[in-house]
């Protein structure tokens, strides 16, 4: 695994977590603990940019450009792995948050 699938991988993982965790906030009738929250966040980030990813063809930004233009960085630091990082992770732990719901009903 060389390092910019590694700083994706974060970003995803970050981004998933700030997703999960504004959907938390926004589902407070499922009273959710913050474990629930970060690990759906985490891997429907991971997920979500999986995804994004597949249906973009691989992103839209040029690696190369990107990179120059953020000091090496800049192939882990596009649309896939931000939006779909915070998307995954949001809607990942919406599910969570629907069935734990559901559960104490």
């Amino acid at each position: 695994m060389d390092t910019n699938t590694l700083v994706a991988i974060v970003i995803q993982v970050i981004t998933g977590v700030i997703g999960g965790q504004a959907v938390g906030a926004a589902l407070k009738q499922a009273a959710m603990g913050q474990l629930p929250k970060i690990l759906g966040g985490a891997i429907g980030g991971v997920g979500g940019a999986a995804i994004l990813g597949s249906l973009l063809g691989g992103g839209t930004v040029d690696p190369a450009a990107a990179a120059a233009a953020a000091g090496g960085l800049g192939s882990a630091l596009n649309v896939q792995n931000i939006v779909g990082g915070a998307g995954g992770g949001a809607i990942l732990t919406a599910i969570i948050g629907a069935v734990m719901g559901a559960m104490k009903k």
